[in-house]
C-alpha cells in the first residue's frame, strides 16, 4: 500500500499502457487495477441477454430541481457528524 501510494502516477501510467496492476496489504492482494475498457463486456453482456441497454439514452436535466444551499462549512458538518 505505501508503494502504491508513493509510486501512484507510476502505476496508473502502466495501467494506461494495458498492464493490470495489483495493489497489496502486507503481501494479501487487496485491490486491482485495470484499465478502463468496459465497451466490450457490456456488448457481451447485451448479446447474452444478461443487461438490456438504455431505452433513453438522453441524460435528464436538473434545471428544475431545487438547489441546495449550505448552512455552514464542510468542516463543521463533518465534526457534527462524529460526535
Amino acid at each position: 500500500m505505501s508503494k502504491f501510494r508513493a509510486h501512484l502516477s507510476d502505476c496508473i501510467d502502466k495501467v494506461r499502457s494495458g498492464d493490470e496492476v495489483v495493489i497489496t496489504d502486507r503481501g494479501t492482494p487487496v485491490a486491482r487495477l485495470v484499465p478502463v475498457d468496459s465497451a466490450p463486456v457490456l456488448e457481451e453482456l447485451v448479446r447474452r441477454g444478461i443487461v438490456s441497454p438504455p431505452v433513453n439514452t438522453a441524460r435528464p436535466a436538473a434545471r428544475t430541481a431545487a438547489r441546495a444551499h449550505a448552512i455552514g462549512s464542510v468542516s463543521d458538518l463533518v465534526g457534527d457528524q462524529r460526535r
